[in-house]
């Protein structure tokens, strides 16, 4: 099947694209193009008007600002895969990057593509919520900041407007001083062109990585695929901060993820075994990034 007709604008800059968007109010915006021409194709999707942000610079770049890192919308998977700004400083990105499907997918598919989807076993989004970003918005009148703990509603569902374009994620550096934190990005996937099973993205920091029992002065983990929407686990956190990572306290954080996973039934997973491995992939991710913590 082929998609259905449409008008395709190729705009340069974000003024442009946003102006394109308010004027057509059916259109779809092309990111890297990983999912959208699949659902065109089989018209499930049927926009009157495609705007294609391919060739709008100013949303492609990874900066370092004041007291935070800012990812364009427009980032490749490989550009975020290979930034020595994000490995040194917010390596959970990278490491989430490198784990998205085949080299052809990274070389196209984009952060805010993935972002704009919304689906909650995409990697970007728990690594998002674990590192507490903000999405720039921007319309054509307007621009505001939404954090990402505020952005997913429900399933594929999020607080973007129809008028508005994601910029950019920021991710404030202030929490991640690297001398004391290590930061994971796990996930149970069978194949590399498919879905992660259940991911965890974590980051720890320490209080002193030289003493002999460094005591965890802050958590995140976040969880992948096993809820409607990417899930914050802020009991499991709770379980470390305070103390030195030991058998007891991951045992905590892993039944606290067990218990607020509410994964679907897929095929090759039910959500009895996605709610078990939800539990095993936040001790392994919490505890290598301890390790990393405490190994700079």
């Amino acid at each position: 099947m082929k998609p259905a007709p449409f008008e395709y604008h190729r705009p340069t800059s974000v003024a442009e694209a946003a102006s394109l968007l308010e004027a057509h109010g059916d259109a779809e915006l092309l990111a890297g193009n990983q999912s959208l021409g699949i659902v065109m194709a089989n018209r499930l999707a049927t926009p009157d008007h495609l705007i294609d942000l391919n060739a709008v610079e100013d949303l492609d770049y990874v900066e370092e600002r004041d007291g935070e890192i800012a990812v364009g919308a427009m980032t490749t998977h490989r550009t975020i895969e290979r930034s020595a700004l994000l490995a040194d400083r917010l390596p959970m990105l990278p490491e989430a990057a490198e784990q998205i499907a085949g080299p052809s997918v990274r070389n196209r598919g984009t952060l805010g593509g993935s972002v704009g989807e919304a689906d909650p076993a995409g990697n970007y989004p728990a690594a998002l919520l674990a590192l507490d970003a903000d999405l720039e918005l921007v319309s054509e009148d307007d621009s505001r900041t939404v954090a990402i703990a505020d952005y997913f509603i429900a399933y594929m569902f999020t607080e973007l407007r129809e008028n508005e374009i994601i910029a950019a994620a920021t991710v404030p550096t202030d929490p991640f001083p690297t001398e004391r934190t290590g930061m994971a990005f796990l996930e149970l996937k069978p194949a590399a062109q498919t879905w992660p099973t259940v991911s965890a993205a974590s980051a720890i920091r320490v209080d002193d990585p030289d003493a002999a029992d460094p005591k965890v002065e802050e958590a995140r983990l976040a969880l992948a695929n096993a809820a409607d929407v990417p899930l914050r686990v802020e009991e499991a956190e709770d379980a470390l901060e305070g103390e030195p990572l030991s058998e007891e306290t991951l045992d905590a954080a892993a039944d606290a993820a067990t218990a607020a996973a509410r994964p679907e039934d897929e095929m090759h997973a039910d959500s009895d075994f996605k709610e078990e491995v939800a539990g095993e992939y936040a001790r392994r991710s919490l505890s290598t990034s301890y390790e990393r913590a405490t190994n700079n």
